[in-house]
């Protein structure tokens, strides 16, 4: 089946590289705001028939998961056979508890929420505090694609004498791999 990329506001040259990585085509899209802040979205290439890949990283999401639901929708509502979302950063995994009365589990609301719209995720290390898999909250198939042979390989060929430093102890997972990978020392702050 046919891939067609789109690029939310931001994404445009992630989604040229995957486009181009994948042999597909990439889609020409219009996303802006009326004058009220209300997103308009055209869809200006084909996608009867396609499988329509929507590259934004979801950093700052508020603003951007309208027109990435409204792109989803209208690419389904014009044909296309599925929509999947490529988000490197995936928002709202924080909350996955309550950790005080009152409070909203709002990885749970998110996870329904992209799970009711695109028929596929992928992302690149989502912060799985407390929970194994993405499964354990969306419903739609996951992929999570990890960055830190990648990174460690950089650091290896780029920095004479690193030091890695975590921001806090939830990123040790991530940061101890880098630095065992890398052969370089790690700190982690404590917040």
């Amino acid at each position: 089946m046919e891939k067609i990329f789109f690029a939310l506001p931001g994404n445009e040259e992630l989604a040229a590289s995957l486009a181009q990585k994948c042999h597909a085509k990439l889609g020409n899209l219009t996303v802006r705001q009326f004058p009220d802040q209300e997103t308009y979205i055209k869809i200006e290439s084909d996608v009867k028939n396609k499988h329509v890949i929507m590259i934004c990283t979801l950093n700052q999401p508020d603003t951007k998961l309208l027109p990435l639901y409204f792109l989803s929708q209208t690419a389904k509502e014009l044909g296309a056979k599925s929509t999947a979302i490529v988000a490197p950063y995936l928002a709202y995994m924080r909350q996955d508890k309550r950790f005080q009365a009152g409070e909203g589990i709002t990885s749970t609301y998110f996870a329904k929420l992209i799970s009711s719209f695109a028929d596929f995720l992928i992302t690149i290390d989502p912060h799985l505090h407390r929970r194994s898999t993405l499964s354990e909250i969306y419903t739609i198939p996951t992929k999570v694609l990890h960055a830190a042979n990648l990174i460690s390989d950089w650091i290896k060929n780029n920095i004479e004498q690193p030091l890695l430093v975590g921001p806090d102890s939830e990123s040790a997972q991530w940061v101890s791999e880098v630095a065992h990978n890398a052969n370089a020392p790690l700190l982690c702050s404590k917040k």
